[in-house]
Formats: structure tokens, C-alpha cells, sequence
């Protein structure tokens, strides 16, 4: 049974979940499409082009759908926007990152068991110089191993030991690749007419 109105009456984001829960379908297009770009938005992060991202989006939504129950609206009565992209954005990433391995997995895989850096990891390396549109196409340019290792340690704040056990790599290569990425970015970013801003994204 149809429980939201077929006009288009705005629904409170509590109210809209516990519709998904019923599985209405109108609920789940409205929900699609409120978060429809934010996911996209994880997904090319990770994707070779926008194509690969859509599938790991629809994906990453026919999961959220199915495990909706697990997240408890009434738990986050301050900022249930807030807690639910949160929720969103760790199934998009580990979705995206399915996909990744699954498009990846005969092409070429920088990793080096041994490898010992004499930099640090970086961590702590402030991206707020870049802006988002900035940072993405620098990100896409980089070779797909690089930039899942980017993505995951830098943007969405993994730790290298989650990388290697997501990626399917060593700790080792997960943080030999991020290394390398930053050595791509400095290179793109040295090459741009902001050296400045190159030394200070990539901690120079």
C-alpha cells in the first residue's frame, strides 16, 4: 500500500526513511534523487569515467535500500541529515571500491611488498588550498591504483592497514602508492602556474 500522497507534499528526511523502509516507491525515487549527486560525487572519486560511477551509485543505492533498517533515524534526533550521508557515504565508498577491484583487476597494480619511505605518510596534509572541482580532475588524472589509495587515505580518511584490507594489497603498497600519488600531484600542480599552491597541497 501506497502511504505517501501523490502529490508532492515535502517529507521530513525521518519521514522519508521509514517510507524507503516500507519499500514505496515513490519514497525510494525521492530519496534517490535528494542524494543522487552526493553519491556520484563519492562514486567518480573512484571510477574511471561517469559511466563505471553511475553503476557503482545504483549499486551502492540498491544496497542502502536493502540494509535501510540498520540505520536507526531516532538515534540522531540533533542531525539526522548529517548521520544519514555519513551512513550513505561508507556504503558508496566500499561500493565504489567492489567496482574498482572488479574493473581493475587485470590491469596493472603498482605494489611493493618492502618498500620503506623515508617521508612521512602525510596525513595530516591540508587540501583546503584546492577546491573540490580542482582536487577531483587532478585526482582522475592520476593512474587508478594511486587514486584509490589517494581517496581512500587522504579524502575519506583511512587508515593504510583498512586500504590494503579493502584493495586487497599490503600495507607496504597501499603506503608506497599514496607516496607516489602525492608525487603525481606535485608534478600536475608544479606544472600549473600555482607553484606555491603545489608545495603547500602536497607538503613540499
Amino acid at each position: 500500500m501506497l502511504h505517501i500522497s501523490s502529490n508532492n507534499a515535502p517529507l521530513t528526511l525521518p519521514e522519508l526513511l521509514a517510507a524507503c523502509q516500507r519499500q514505496e516507491r515513490v519514497a525510494q525515487r525521492r530519496l534517490y534523487g535528494q542524494f543522487h549527486s552526493f553519491a556520484m560525487g563519492i562514486c567518480l572519486r573512484y571510477a574511471r569515467d561517469r559511466d563505471q560511477a553511475m553503476e557503482a551509485a545504483n549499486d551502492g543505492f540498491l544496497k542502502a535500500f536493502r540494509d535501510l533498517s540498520r540505520f536507526d533515524a531516532s538515534k540522531y534526533p540533533g542531525d539526522v541529515l548529517g548521520s544519514f550521508r555519513g551512513w550513505l557515504k561508507r556504503i558508496m565508498i566500499h561500493t565504489a571500491i567492489d567496482h574498482y577491484r572488479a574493473n581493475e583487476r587485470h590491469r596493472h597494480q603498482q605494489e611493493l611488498d618492502d618498500v620503506t619511505l623515508n617521508q612521512a605518510d602525510g596525513s595530516a596534509t591540508p587540501l583546503d588550498t584546492l577546491s573540490y572541482d580542482e582536487l577531483l580532475d587532478l585526482v582522475q588524472r592520476l593512474p587508478p591504483a594511486y587514486r584509490a589509495v589517494f581517496n581512500l587515505a587522504v579524502i575519506d580518511g583511512f587508515g593504510h592497514e583498512e586500504i590494503a584490507e579493502q584493495l586487497r594489497i599490503s600495507v607496504g603498497a597501499s603506503k608506497s602508492n599514496l607516496f607516489k600519488a602525492r608525487a603525481h600531484l606535485r608534478t600536475m600542480l608544479a606544472q600549473s602556474t600555482n607553484s606555491e599552491k603545489a608545495r603547500y597541497v602536497v607538503g613540499q
